[in-house]
């Protein structure tokens, strides 16, 4: 294999699909595996739709999950003059032609196809116009001649050999009425420019891929290699569009979605080396090739991307997890403050245990990030005169200790079981209400010990 090159195109029309960052991941990860070049093509010629904070969400997206691209973006209107004199060049060379059809004749054509029960396929009108009158109140577009008889083959490095008849290929639009190029030349244009050895997209691409492939022909230009990989589905089983819930980068970052996590994740979603799950970057570069990719489309598990990530969490650094989860509250919730930060670093150990997100996390600590907890009122309902008389108790006892120690504490927990003739769960809960607000949370040992000794004794004696 030569030198590779693959790029992602996404259009600055709409935030980045998941979907879509995984087709980036797969073409990053196999020109890295390669030792070639991965570009970025910004697709931005739909002058109306296209917006620059879409194309910032692109990136800061790409960025995020690690996948970053060699040499600077490539801007496709930049070279929209390029097109149009390649397109020129293929009417010249008898590859094009100009079709004067009204868009009241192409409507016409369409709603007959339509009646018919058949796909709308252009009649080809003005390929061999002879005797037809050019109108002069109709605007051109110029389309390609697309091969009539015979079929197309391609060899996709995923799906197998691939056969279609030319005939259900239109003489598809390359120049629009108003001059500017269509997608399907731009991007064949841009390809060759960039000197693109494999094009790795959605198999919803493979019909574009044959019309694309004729142009590639007429110009005598290389023929890079195609691979179309399944699209990603919801989990009810149908496409996943950009209107379901988590269908974007943004969504999972959230509710604190580790990068790594969400990477490992859509590595796996249609692609497998054996029975392994988990991959570090390095591996996922040393392993990943094409024929690792399944022919069927993935199904979306939010469960699952839990999962991974939960592995993440409790296999990450204490301190660098903190870090995460300081980012992550500065920007979806509230900044922690800097007097609470030791404790949280303290209690990440255990914290982390009980938690699958960064954002599961910030609601468990919030013990200690708040200075005063709320009791729900159903949990008061638990701080019966029994219950307060325990936690009466255990203050006393708090009071006294000269060494607040986990040992020291289980002493004075057993004593209170044994004194007021009740359970571990009977002392437990009333302390962790007090101290969390909550009769949910982290183990009431855990919870002593990541708070000073006058936080605890100040809520406790609120209580009682």
């Amino acid at each position: 294999m030569g030198s590779v090159a693959t790029r992602f195109a996404p259009s600055p029309t709409g935030p980045l699909h998941i979907g879509g960052v995984r087709t980036a991941l797969f073409n990053w990860l196999f020109s890295k595996n390669n030792k070639g070049k991965f570009y970025l093509r910004i697709e931005d010629t739909d002058k109306e739709r296209s917006k620059e904070e879409y194309k910032k969400q692109i990136l800061d997206s790409l960025n995020w999950i690690g996948v970053n691209h060699d040499d600077q973006e490539y801007i496709q209107s930049k070279n929209i003059n390029k097109h149009k004199e390649i397109a020129e060049e293929l009417l010249k060379n008898g590859f094009a032609y100009k079709c004067y059809c009204s868009e009241e004749e192409i409507k016409e054509q369409k709603e007959k196809c339509k009646k018919q029960g058949i796909a709308y396929v252009y009649n080809r009108k003005w390929r061999d116009p002879k005797d037809l009158e050019i109108p002069n109140n109709v605007k051109p577009v110029l389309r390609f001649k697309s091969k009539i008889s015979g079929n197309s083959v391609v060899k996709d490095l995923v799906q197998g050999e691939i056969n279609i008849t030319n005939s259900i290929i239109e003489d598809f639009v390359i120049l629009r009425q108003d001059g500017s190029p269509t997608y399907q030349l731009s991007a064949v244009v841009d390809d060759h420019l960039m000197k693109i050895t494999h094009v790795i997209r959605g198999d919803d691409h493979k019909i574009n891929t044959f019309k694309q492939k004729q142009i590639y022909e007429a110009m005598k230009w290389n023929v890079p290699e195609f691979a179309h990989i399944p699209l990603i589905h919801s989990e009810k089983g149908s496409k996943l569009s950009k209107r379901d819930k988590a269908s974007t980068i943004d969504d999972y970052i959230k509710i604190g979605i580790l990068s790594d996590a969400l990477r490992n994740y859509l590595l796996r979603l249609g692609w497998a080396h054996k029975d392994k799950e988990i991959f570090n970057l390095e591996e996922s570069i040393k392993l990943f090739d094409l024929k690792g990719v399944g022919k069927s489309p993935s199904k979306l598990d939010i469960s699952r991307i839990l999962s991974i990530n939960e592995h993440y969490i409790k296999h990450m650094d204490e301190k660098e997890l903190f870090k995460f989860l300081k980012i992550y509250s500065q920007k979806f919730k509230k900044n922690i403050d800097q007097s609470k930060e030791n404790s949280l670093i303290k209690s990440m150990n255990f914290l982390k245990n009980k938690a699958k997100t960064l954002e599961d996390i910030y609601l468990n600590s919030q013990y200690i990030l708040q200075d005063d907890i709320q009791i729900s009122a159903e949990d008061l309902k638990l701080l019966d005169n029994s219950s307060k008389n325990i936690i009466k108790d255990f203050c006393k006892e708090f009071e006294k200790m000269k060494k607040i120690t986990k040992e020291n504490i289980e002493i004075s927990i057993n004593d209170l079981i044994k004194k007021h003739k009740t359970n571990f769960k009977g002392v437990g809960q009333p302390l962790r209400i007090a101290l969390t607000g909550s009769k949910f949370g982290p183990g009431i040992y855990n919870i002593i010990l990541s708070l000073s000794k006058e936080v605890v004794i100040k809520r406790l004696k609120i209580v009682i």
